[in-house]
């Protein structure tokens, strides 16, 4: 993509007069939430569309589908893309086909508040560059990522308004045009979980900044993944993270730290994680040295293809 260059105080870019947001929603096999998410976000007042990316969705789904609005564009991709690769699908046509300066991302059982979208927005022309943008999810943390880690929840900083974090919560976040056109858009390699973190990271060595604005509330239901294929995904895909934007030792330290937890919840089931799978993080690492990423094994996921 054609680089764009990065905005200054003095030369705020287009985006912070122009409120008008392109809403992508992800979504595969949810036609119990699907029409209602989608009619949250139309009902924004800084909504200037939704495009509705099905990614392979069972017959159960068709009707739902067909019952959205005719102002909600349908692609569908015939195929589980994952979260990464199916908003790139939605992204790519916002970015050469519409004009609005920014775009949302949200998966399709996401709920917004009815004034997310404007306390967002609201925040932007303080903050000229920041470049990706959360809601708040109402956990009380913000996103950041430790070297040896990965994705962590840190205390805020800020109680109120725009709150500084390392990478957007992918439940709903928002990004300048300016900035994707810039650091380009998801790796696809990650299918699903940490996309988003490493998207963070991109930005910032850019020079893009991000953040979460408290008070502008999206709540998010559930996790409807099964939980091993949930602990490979996070598990794997942090290792990637990790190699690309900070090295090889990170990433020995990173893996060790999960293959010692597996005895540790084996001989203390209270110190195990909430998705601790040891066949997850044994494939999970197998699959991070044979550089096999992409989607999960299909014996993780659901029959529902979740």
């Amino acid at each position: 993509m054609n680089a764009a260059s990065t905005p200054t105080a003095q030369q705020p870019p287009t985006s912070v007069l122009d409120r008008r947001v392109t809403v992508v929603v992800v979504h595969r096999n949810r036609p119990d939430s699907l029409p209602s998410t989608v009619a949250a976000y139309m009902a924004q007042a800084d909504t200037d569309g939704v495009i509705v990316i099905d990614n392979g969705s069972g017959p159960a789904a068709a009707g739902a589908l067909q019952r959205l609005p005719p102002s909600v564009e349908v692609i569908r991709t015939g195929a589980n893309l994952g979260f990464g690769p199916g908003a790139n699908v939605g992204l790519r046509r916002w970015l050469r086909q519409l004009d609005t300066p920014w775009v949302a991302v949200t998966p399709h059982d996401a709920r917004p508040a009815v004034d997310t979208i404007s306390k967002i927005l609201d925040e932007m022309p303080t903050n000229p560059g920041v470049g990706l943008v959360s809601a708040d999810v109402g956990d009380g943390f913000r996103p950041v990522i430790d070297p040896f880690l990965g994705s962590i929840d840190a205390h805020p900083d800020s109680e109120v308004g725009f709150d500084r974090s390392d990478y957007p919560h992918g439940t709903l976040m928002m990004a300048r045009r300016d900035c994707l056109l810039e650091i380009g858009l998801f790796d696809e390699r990650y299918f699903a979980y940490c996309e988003e973190a490493d998207l963070g990271l991109r930005a910032a060595e850019f020079g893009w900044g991000c953040g979460v604005v408290r008070g502008a509330i999206v709540d998010n239901p559930g996790m409807s993944s099964s939980v091993e294929m949930v602990a490979y995904l996070q598990l794997r895909n942090t290792l990637l993270m990790l190699r690309e934007h900070y090295g090889r030792w990170n990433v020995i330290v990173r893996a060790t730290i999960a293959l010692v937890e597996i005895p540790i919840g084996v001989l203390k089931p209270h110190r195990r994680g909430l998705h601790w799978s040891p066949r997850a993080r044994l494939t999970a690492i197998h699959h991070f040295m044979s550089r096999h990423f992409g989607p999960p094994p299909s014996s993780m996921i659901r029959a529902d293809g979740s």
